[in-house]
């Protein structure tokens, strides 16, 4: 084997990490048709039963809130969920199946959360995410009266927004304000590319991660997942016993 070869090698487990002891995925798009993952019910099914066999005792899927784009509502998932749900006992997949949402942080939000239309999961946390070109001027204001009515926040993937990638106190901020943040577990296996993958790195190096999410869209996303299990990385964080998804 070349140098470079067995550099690379001594950067991956010999035996893929078994992620039963996470317990609880709660980022995932499950419910087919609704936002950019799975189209089709077999697909959604397909899965989950992979996902199964990965040791997931539960699924917390949480379909995109986007503006105009994603226009989805309590309604909407719910029903989608129920259809999920008899599909998957019809198949005999033995997995507990919840859905909240992944909200964006836009203009449309303040509308959403002032209507009292959020959907949580565990206790009272809810998933947001950012624009990947910019955060929302009114950024900590969100963050800000989403806690004074109890919700505790949680920021999806941090890792992936790049313009803070040199601007480290500004995650270091958010952290100061209470937010937990859920790294994408296949970040760690170079799904988004190589500096994604560092900045995810540091972020675990630094104890800033507090869930872990499949945010499987896709059979490429499990792809990616199967591949981050090799990770040292993502042994590291499993072993240091910050990980919360069991509590949800």
């Amino acid at each position: 084997m070349s140098i470079l070869g067995n550099l690379f090698a001594s950067r991956k487990l010999s035996q893929p990490i078994n992620l039963a002891v996470i317990g609880t995925d709660m980022h995932s798009h499950l419910i087919p048709g609704i936002d950019d993952g799975v189209a089709t019910m077999n697909q959604s099914i397909a899965l989950i039963k992979e996902m199964y066999n990965l040791g997931f005792n539960k699924i917390i899927t949480t379909p995109h809130i986007q503006g105009e784009v994603y226009k989805n509502t309590p309604e909407i998932i719910l029903s989608g969920l129920e259809d999920v749900r008899k599909a998957i006992k019809s198949e005999g997949i033995n997995i507990q199946l919840e859905a909240a949402a992944e909200y964006l942080l836009d203009d449309r939000f303040d509308e959403k959360f002032k209507a009292n239309k959020l959907l949580t999961f565990g206790s009272k946390h809810i998933l947001v995410e950012m624009s990947y070109f910019s955060p929302h001027p009114n950024l900590f204001n969100f963050i800000f009266e989403l806690q004074i009515e109890g919700y505790k926040v949680i920021l999806a993937h941090p890792e992936r927004y790049s313009y803070w990638f040199n601007s480290f106190n500004k995650y270091e901020e958010l952290k100061d304000r209470g937010v937990f943040f859920q790294l994408n577990t296949i970040s760690l296996g170079g799904y988004y590319g190589e500096k994604v993958k560092k900045i995810a790195e540091k972020l675990i190096d630094l104890n800033m991660i507090d869930f872990l999410g499949t945010d499987l869209h896709n059979d490429n996303y499990m792809i990616g997942l199967q591949n981050a299990r090799f990770e040292k990385s993502l042994d590291k964080l499993l072993s240091s016993g910050k990980i919360m998804n069991n509590i949800l």
